[in-house]
């Protein structure tokens, strides 16, 4: 039996889950391939890819967005749809999904059933924390980009019965956990000139920020920015005493996990991250409009308070995975 296990590369969330739920496929008794698509991801996973695709991403700013000129830019129709009809869906039983266009389309055009394990296919079930400002473009474009015939969904809580607690990767459920005198941040739509200028405004704390524009570690004052890896980012977060970082969904949900105390910030223009900032605020997290000194006073009053929300996330992947194949790969 083949299986076609299709990921999404904007971002390292998706990855993050792969490298955990990858594994797991591989001992079944199965034929796996992997797909491929999208950019501006920092970490990799270790395993050969037979399909890598540009596919359709969304580049992260600097002013805490969205750019959308080069998503635009790079949103290349022709060279999409290209992929798309390049792809040889039909040779696969079953069709997992990550969030990826080019095997989600695929599959519509086909006809062919594609099944989402993702955390999107989670924000968009029915009981799902939504923001209060409606976002009818937002919802559409989070519904149509990667269409699939049936989803199980993971999410900060189980805010239906459909939607699992999140995937935890095992580099974090066996990291060492202390706490220590510093805050890991993760901004990766802001400058990091924008987030240096504000952080150096609250003396009192110790900021290791985690870059996607840097290369190069520099150190100023009570901030350190340095260039990602996944070794030092863990190591940096289980020792923190807090986690300030976008309202995704990997690392806050790793955050809470690891009990560290968390504050986020929502991607200005991104439905998914503002369904994520009210997900969050539900559970007890404190959220921040946006980094600008009008807020600054938030930042000093969650370093003052040092409630943390408590979460359960049992390592349930693989009873996940069995659910998956059991009720979607049928013998020919």
């Amino acid at each position: 039996m083949k299986v076609l296990y299709a990921i999404q590369g904007t971002g390292n969330g998706h990855l993050s889950r792969a490298r955990d739920i990858i594994p797991i496929l591989l001992k079944k008794d199965i034929e796996l391939d992997l797909l491929l698509s999208g950019t501006q991801a920092d970490i990799d996973i270790p395993y050969p890819v037979k399909y890598q695709f540009q596919g359709l991403s969304f580049i992260f700013g600097k002013k805490g967005g969205v750019d959308l000129w080069k998503t635009y830019i790079r949103a290349n129709s022709r060279r999409l749809q290209k992929e798309i009809k390049s792809l040889p869906i039909e040779d696969y039983d079953l069709i997992i999904n990550d969030f990826e266009p080019v095997s989600a389309w695929a599959c519509k055009l086909k006809n062919k059933p594609c099944i989402s394990v993702s955390h999107q296919a989670a924000v968009l079930m029915k009981g799902s924390p939504k923001p209060h400002k409606p976002d009818p473009l937002g919802h559409l474009i989070l519904r149509r980009y990667a269409p699939t015939t049936k989803q199980y969904g993971f999410h900060f809580s189980n805010f239906n019965p459909s939607i699992y607690t999140p995937v935890i990767r095992q580099d974090i459920r066996n990291a060492k956990v202390e706490v220590r005198n510093h805050y890991t941040v993760y901004l990766p739509s802001y400058s990091d000139e924008k987030i240096l200028k504000m952080l150096s405004k609250v003396p009192d704390a110790t900021w290791e920020v985690f870059s996607k524009h840097n290369k190069e570690l520099v150190t100023r004052g009570n901030v350190t920015i340095k260039p990602i890896t996944n070794d030092a980012f863990i190591a940096s977060m289980a020792m923190s005493l807090g986690v300030l970082c976008g309202a995704g969904f990997e690392t806050p949900a790793e955050a809470l996990f690891l009990r560290k105390k968390l504050l986020v910030i929502p991607m200005k223009g991104q439905y998914e991250q503002q369904c994520n900032a009210a997900a969050l605020k539900k559970l007890g997290v404190p959220v921040m409009r946006s980094l600008k000194t009008k807020h600054l006073r938030r930042i000093k009053k969650w370093i003052a308070n040092d409630t943390r929300v408590v979460v359960n996330y049992p390592d349930l992947t693989e009873e996940i995975i069995d659910t998956v194949l059991s009720e979607n790969l049928k013998p020919r």
